[in-house]
């Protein structure tokens, strides 16, 4: 048991240095331990931190998660690609590989109600947090309640220093409200400031053109389209709606 080969003794001594230094040990006391400690107390060791800082990883991905606000939890496992068509400069591959993130490039998904905007934009995120990205899940709506809240109360600097510390931004449901001249502002001053230092998904059912019903303002919809599309990915979700398609009561209807 207290036999150690010379490899072994090798990649254990590295791989606890490692995560004594994650601990705050000197190198002096590290030193110290390896002189005197016999192999089993350096493998228990090992073992011990191996472990605990597996717990404290779990620990801060579902910290990560719990953040982002995402409504529901979801897993690209579950997602069906059959209906997706991806542009020529982005594969479905490098899209779940997050490659976009770190480009800080943006994802425009766009497809009828029901073809799973949502649910990818939200499959994706996730994937994000577990790989120690700082996301959060905002449809425009909330998004807009904050902003617009966070300014009457005097924290407007505070939320947007927030938001432009993430990586990943999801504004989701975009077209299904109409924003006021000052709260189209707002978001327009999150898109300008995500400009080329993070990544954005945006989910909607309508096209470019009609953007600017949304935010009330031709000029400040095309700066904000501009802003996304420079750096950004359409991804067509398609026109199957999935919600109807595997509702029961659809089913019943079929019979």
């Amino acid at each position: 048991m207290g036999y150690m080969s010379a490899d072994e003794r090798s990649v254990l001594r590295d791989r606890l240095r490692a995560n004594l230094k994650k601990f705050y040990f000197s190198n002096g006391g590290i030193d110290e331990l390896f002189e005197t400690a016999p192999a089993g107390t350096l493998r228990f060791l090992d073992s011990l931190l191996v472990h605990e800082l597996e717990r404290r990883e779990d620990a801060r991905r579902s910290r990560i998660v719990k953040a982002a606000g995402f409504p529901v939890i979801k897993s690209l496992d579950d997602y069906d690609f059959s209906q997706i068509r991806m542009p020529q400069t982005l594969s479905i591959e490098e899209m779940t590989g997050l490659s976009f993130i770190k480009a800080k490039n943006s994802l425009i998904m766009y497809g009828i109600c029901g073809s799973g905007k949502t649910m990818l934009s939200i499959c994706l995120g996730m994937k994000a947090c577990m790989r120690g990205y700082r996301v959060r899940f905002y449809t425009l709506s909330q998004l807009a309640f904050r902003l617009g809240k966070a300014k009457n109360e005097g924290r407007l600097d505070n939320l947007l220093r927030d938001l432009m510390l993430l990586d990943l931004l999801i504004i989701d449901e975009w077209g299904y409200c109409q924003l006021d001249k000052e709260t189209s502002g707002l978001i327009y001053q999150v898109i300008a400031d995500s400009y080329e230092k993070k990544s954005l998904i945006v989910t909607t059912n309508l096209p470019f053109s009609e953007w600017g019903k949304i935010v009330s303002d031709e000029q400040l919809a095309a700066a904000i389209i501009d802003r996304i599309v420079h750096y950004g990915h359409l991804v067509d979700t398609g026109k199957v709606d999935w919600r109807l398609r595997q509702s029961p009561m659809n089913k019943q209807m079929v019979e």
